[in-house]
């Protein structure tokens, strides 16, 4: 029985034949409709989320599946003194594989040493989101036919945010990725990333403020949000929250072959009048979300494939 705690649980190869499988089952869902027809996806949102716990219910039933679960700690028995451990135990004799947000780094990994189930980290706090990086790297490699030799810029907050840190690890695995990071100093990349992966990698990156200066070179843009429950500090939110603006001037600085990403939700960070611009691609990026949940709910159940 396998777990997804972090992009590094698969190999390479292993992710190439995930991607492929998700790439399948874009062009041929009906294909797949009712390979999941007798199990059960549970949810554990102890944290709020649109995107991420929508798109593991809708993964599960476009397979033919049946979803349970719940969507904040209030409406579950964590709000008794429930651990983690306890609930996963109980939650593995109704379902048959789990997804897990938890506002806690490592909730997750705990949960999986007590499962019973395959157990597939939702989120974990600003550590890891693992699924949003399958989604990156497919969406990456449905646009630009590949996962080697691209320049990726990542924007905003760099410090807090899981998806950037996860999607770093995942890519420096491939060869001549360079990254730029685009950050205010106060909100750069946790230094174990820089130190641990990046340099001890040899990857090379530069660190840039103004995302003026980093647009012209890049192949993949990465937008991300100044996320409001990551501070302690209201007013260092607010200081913050505007620091980056994409926009169509902006980008009349940008490669026509770039592509925008962003793990969603938006605040402000995009304007909408770049909806429209065909280098848009963060609402594709979610419906590539939905597939690349299907392949790692049929891989992590190993579920027999229709030919």
């Amino acid at each position: 029985m396998r777990h997804l705690m972090s992009p590094l649980d698969f190999s390479v190869e292993e992710l190439e034949k995930l991607l492929n499988l998700a790439d399948d089952i874009g062009k041929n869902p009906k294909k797949y409709a009712h390979t999941c027809d007798d199990k059960r996806l549970a949810t554990l949102f102890y944290e709020p989320s649109t995107r991420t716990r929508l798109s593991f219910e809708a993964a599960m039933m476009n397979l033919g599946g049946k979803v349970l679960g719940f969507s904040s700690a209030d409406s579950s028995s964590a709000s008794k003194g429930e651990s983690v451990a306890d609930t996963i135990r109980v939650v593995s004799c109704y379902a048959d594989i789990c997804a897990m947000r938890h506002p806690k780094e490592g909730a997750p990994l705990v949960a999986s040493m007590a499962s019973n189930i395959p157990v597939i980290n939702a989120g974990d706090g600003g550590h890891q989101h693992p699924t949003q990086t399958l989604t990156d790297l497919l969406t990456i490699r449905s646009l630009k036919g590949r996962l080697d030799n691209i320049t990726i810029g990542l924007c905003g907050d760099l410090k807090f945010g899981r998806t950037v840190h996860s999607l770093i690890e995942a890519l420096v695995r491939y060869e001549n990725v360079k990254f730029v990071l685009i950050s205010p100093e106060e909100l750069r990349i946790p230094s174990y990333i820089r130190e641990d992966v990046l340099k001890r990698n040899n990857i090379e990156f530069v660190e840039e403020e103004r995302l003026e200066d980093a647009l012209p070179a890049l192949d993949i843009l990465y937008m991300t949000r100044v996320q409001k429950e990551r501070f302690f500090n209201e007013e260092d939110y607010i200081r913050m929250k505007d620091f980056y603006v994409l926009d169509k001037q902006k980008m009349e600085l940008a490669p026509k072959d770039m592509y925008i990403l962003h793990p969603l939700p938006r605040v402000n960070e995009i304007s909408v009048e770049v909806d429209s611009d065909p280098r848009a691609a963060y609402f594709k990026q979610v419906q590539y979300g939905v597939y690349v949940r299907m392949a790692l709910i049929l891989t992590l159940l190993e579920v027999e494939l229709p030919c």
